[in-house]
C-alpha cells in the first residue's frame, strides 16, 4: 500500500501534467502513467489528496487559465474555448459560467479577479524540506493525527496598503461587528490589486492613530495613485520577508479547526532553525480567505539572522 507521501508525490506528478497539458488532451491513461499507479488507484489518490477528481481539477484549471486569457487580452470566446480543449463555444460558456458566475462575454464588465482555481501543488513540501521548511502539527481535537503544513519564505516589495479600518477589533468577528461583513466583497473590485483581499494585524509602527489592529484590504503597487473609497486609508509598506504557512486541503465545514490547526503550528514554530527571526513590527501580519481545496494560509515577517562566526 502507497504512504501518505507516495500518494502525495502521485498527485504531484499528475498535478504537473495537468499543468503542462492544460491547453491539449489530457486521458486518465495520462494521467496514470505520471502517477505510476493503475487508473483506478491514480484517481483515487488524487481525489483523496485534492478533495476533487482529477477531472474536476482539470476543468477548474482549464476555465482559470481562459479567464486570464480573456482578462488579458482581446480575444474571440470561442478561439479561447478551442485553446483550451472545449468542444463547443456553448460547452465552454455554460461552465465558465457557473464556475464564475458570469458569461465569459461579460468577464470585462466585472469586478477582477475572479475566483481563480489555482490551488499549489500537492507535494511542494517535497522541493523545500531539504530547508528544514516542513511542520508537521501532532494533535487535533485530542488525537494523534499528523497535519502536513508547507512553509516557505516570500520576498514582498515596496507596495502599499488599501485597507478598511475598524475602532478596535483584534480579529475577524469583531471586526464584522465593527464594520460589517461585506468588506471582502467590496475588495475584489479593486482591479489595482496586486494580490486577492487579505485579513491583517498590523503592527503598531503603521496603524493610524485610533483605529483596529485587525483589517481587511488589499495591497496595491508603490505608485498607486488611483481612487480611495470612502473611509478606507492608504499607508505605504516597506520591503520584507514572510514566512507563508499553508496547511493541508480541509472540508469546507472544517474551517475552523483548520485554522485553529494551523495556528498551532505557527505558535511553536522556530525560525532560526531556518536562519530567521520574527520581525512582527516590519509588515502586518495576513490570513487569507480560508478555501478548502487549498488549505488555510497565513504569513507573518521575518528577518534573517546576522551571519555569526
Amino acid at each position: 500500500m502507497p504512504t501518505e507521501w507516495d500518494k502525495r508525490k502521485a498527485v504531484r506528478r499528475m498535478q504537473e501534467l495537468i499543468e503542462d497539458h492544460l491547453g491539449e488532451p489530457v486521458t486518465l491513461v495520462d494521467l496514470a502513467r505520471a502517477a505510476r499507479y493503475s487508473m483506478y488507484h491514480s484517481a483515487r489518490m488524487f481525489k483523496e489528496i485534492t478533495g476533487r477528481t482529477p477531472f474536476e481539477y482539470l476543468r477548474m484549471r482549464r476555465l482559470s487559465a481562459a479567464a486570464l486569457e480573456l482578462n488579458a487580452k482581446e480575444r474571440r470566446v470561442v478561439d479561447v474555448a478551442f485553446d483550451f480543449v472545449f468542444d463547443s463555444h456553448e460547452g465552454f460558456t455554460r461552465a465558465f459560467a457557473r464556475q464564475f458566475s458570469v458569461p465569459p462575454s461579460r468577464l470585462r464588465e466585472v469586478a477582477w479577479p475572479a475566483h481563480l482555481f489555482h490551488p499549489g501543488l500537492a507535494t511542494e513540501v517535497y522541493r523545500d524540506r531539504q530547508k528544514g521548511n516542513m511542520v508537521m502539527s501532532e494533535t487535533a481535537k485530542g488525537t494523534q493525527q499528523t497535519q502536513v503544513v508547507f512553509v516557505q519564505i516570500l520576498e514582498r516589495p515596496r507596495r502599499k496598503l488599501l485597507f478598511l479600518p475598524g475602532r478596535s477589533a483584534t480579529h475577524y468577528f469583531a471586526y464584522c461587528e465593527e464594520v460589517g461583513c461585506g468588506v471582502w466583497e467590496d475588495l475584489k473590485d479593486i482591479r489595482e490589486a496586486i494580490h486577492e483581499p487579505m485579513g491583517m494585524w498590523l503592527p503598531e509602527s503603521i496603524r493610524p492613530e485610533g483605529t483596529s489592529t485587525y483589517v481587511q484590504g488589499v495591497e496595491v503597487a508603490a505608485d498607486y495613485a488611483g481612487p480611495v473609497p470612502a473611509g478606507y486609508r492608504v499607508i505605504e509598506l516597506a520591503p520584507c520577508r514572510m514566512l507563508v504557512f499553508q496547511g493541508e486541503p480541509f472540508d469546507e465545514k472544517d474551517f475552523e479547526q483548520a485554522i485553529t490547526s494551523l495556528w498551532e503550528v505557527m505558535n511553536k514554530y522556530d525560525p532560526q532553525a531556518i536562519g530567521y527571526e520574527w520581525a512582527d513590527e516590519d509588515a502586518p501580519r495576513f490570513q487569507l480567505a480560508p478555501m478548502g481545496y487549498r488549505g488555510y494560509i497565513e504569513g507573518r515577517p521575518v528577518r534573517q539572522l546576522s551571519a555569526t562566526a
